[in-house]
């Protein structure tokens, strides 16, 4: 069992207190690395959901000051920081990515916090310049009401800080849903929120089990405002659905399938370091992850060659062990799914390249607690293969070739997907046409960089809506109120 001193009570957090379900059911949070339960966590559900939008809603009757709002953000940023080896540590237990990793999680979290923070005064009243109708025009930004977060398990901390600092900066109060594989990171924020913080009573309450019961109290109760998803394309649009009855605000990050270009004329070494980076971060196991590499065809080989080097060198092992590279993923589901991807894309022409040996691919995971499976890399990859089609969540690169631009444009839009592409390309006016061209959100020109705290991200098409980081994260939990005075 974990011990930990951010890790008070293995329960929720409702209203200014630890508690525990109403029933006493627990869930176990298991260590991919080792099969060892971390702890065993209160299992809640609708009720203690609904006495968590309750304290949410008294507390926020009185709208704390903007002042007020940056101290907070301001504070947690710093607790962040000051603990970050122990959140770091806690969360790598849980989800077994590496622990540089995992502080590195902790300075990412905290970034939000300090970007909104610098940059809550856009949420102050203004007049307009200009005088319609003779009238002057002010523009006021008030808080949406009480706000349902629901995060997953790959960036236990990022993702919640994405969500609650733009919430706690509009003077939403939140109920949050963490994900049941990895809550103990959460936990301990919440830790950090009342010893460190002294965030008061209601304004973030933490509501642990089952989602759909904790789901279904968010979106039917009227004191919800705005529900914030980020996860399965799936599991949005079930949200979407549920949410109408209401015309309740959803905003929601969804699947991906990022394409990573390269073409002839591109720095090679720079974008096969740029991928390593990109693809192995979290053994694979996230949602901008390059999910199918395109080179142009010239020079093909040597990017395998190059990229195969690099790839065999990897370590796998414990998330605590200075010599890991990659952890393991995060359960079987997980797991098979990157196999079914490698075996499939086998079965229908691919060639391996490098990682699994091809007379002995990695067996089928008979645990359910999670499994390393090596870093492979494999080329002759096409659309009518399922790690084209679908989002691997794993150390699988699939390589695909391409002839020209529009080839590799035709390619890199092949999905319904939305979310995250690269290029990388010494020719500007190219890169241009493709960051015009792109159907993503995110299209970045030789870096393979993930999303930033200063800047918006989130999904276009079934990558899903709403903007995370940036001034405009910052309106995600606004209602905008225009009052127009004659004078």
């Amino acid at each position: 069992m974990i011990s930990s001193p951010l890790i008070p009570v293995a329960g929720g957090y409702i209203d200014g207190h630890w508690c525990a379900a109403d029933g006493g059911q627990t869930f176990p949070v298991i260590n991919p690395a080792t099969g060892d339960v971390l702890a065993q966590v209160a299992r809640m559900g609708g009720d203690e959901t609904l006495l968590a939008i309750s304290a949410a809603s008294r507390a926020m009757a009185n709208t704390p000051t903007i002042e007020k709002r940056r101290e907070w953000l301001e504070n947690i940023a710093s607790a962040l920081v000051k603990n970050r080896d122990e959140i770091g540590r806690i969360l790598c237990l849980e989800h077994g990515k590496p622990w540089r990793e995992g502080k590195a999680e902790v300075d990412y979290a905290a970034g939000f916090f300090t970007y909104c923070a610098a940059n809550i005064d856009h949420l102050k009243s203004r007049v307009l310049e200009e005088r319609p109708r003779g009238c002057e025009w002010r523009v006021l930004y008030r808080p949406a009401g009480v706000v349902g977060l629901i995060v997953p398990w790959n960036f236990p901390i990022g993702m919640i800080a994405k969500k609650l600092s733009a919430a706690l900066a509009a003077g939403c109060a939140s109920i949050i849903k963490p994900a049941s594989k990895t809550p103990l990171t959460m936990i301990a924020l919440f830790a950090l929120l009342e010893r460190e913080v002294q965030l008061p009573a209601g304004w973030a309450n933490l509501v642990p089990g089952s989602a759909g019961a904790i789901a279904d109290a968010l979106l039917t109760h009227p004191d919800v405002a705005v529900i914030s998803f980020t996860g399965s394309t799936e599991v949005g649009k079930e949200l979407i659905v549920k949410s109408a009855a209401q015309v309740k605000r959803v905003a929601l990050e969804l699947g991906g399938n990022a394409p990573y270009i390269v073409f002839a004329d591109a720095d090679m070494d720079k974008a096969v370091d740029q991928l390593m980076v990109n693809k192995f971060r979290g053994s694979g196991q996230t949602c901008v992850c390059a999910n199918r590499i395109l080179v142009e065809r010239s020079i093909a080989a040597e990017f395998s060659k190059r990229l195969t080097i690099r790839v065999n060198a990897l370590r796998l092992g414990n998330s605590l062990d200075d010599e890991t590279d990659i952890g393991p993923l995060v359960d079987r589901a997980g797991y098979e799914k990157v196999r079914h991807h490698l075996t499939d894309a086998m079965a229908k022409g691919a060639q391996l390249v490098a990682g699994a040996v091809a007379d002995a691919l990695p067996p089928p995971l008979e645990k359910e607690w999670g499994g390393f499976f090596p870093p492979t890399v494999i080329s002759g990859v096409n659309r009518t293969m399922a790690c084209w089609n679908e989002e691997t969540f794993g150390p699988l690169v699939p390589i695909a070739e391409f002839d020209d631009e529009n080839d590799a444009m035709l390619k890199a839009n092949d999905t319904e997907y939305g979310l995250a592409s690269y290029i990388f390309t010494q020719n500007s006016a190219r890169a241009q046409r493709f960051v015009e061209g792109l159907h993503f959100q995110h299209v970045a020109w030789n870096t393979g960089t993930g999303p930033a705290p200063e800047a918006p991200f989130g999904g276009m098409r079934q990558s899903g809506y709403g903007r995370e980081g940036g001034i405009e994260g910052l309106f995600e939990f606004v209602d905008v109120k225009t009052s127009p005075v004659g004078i």
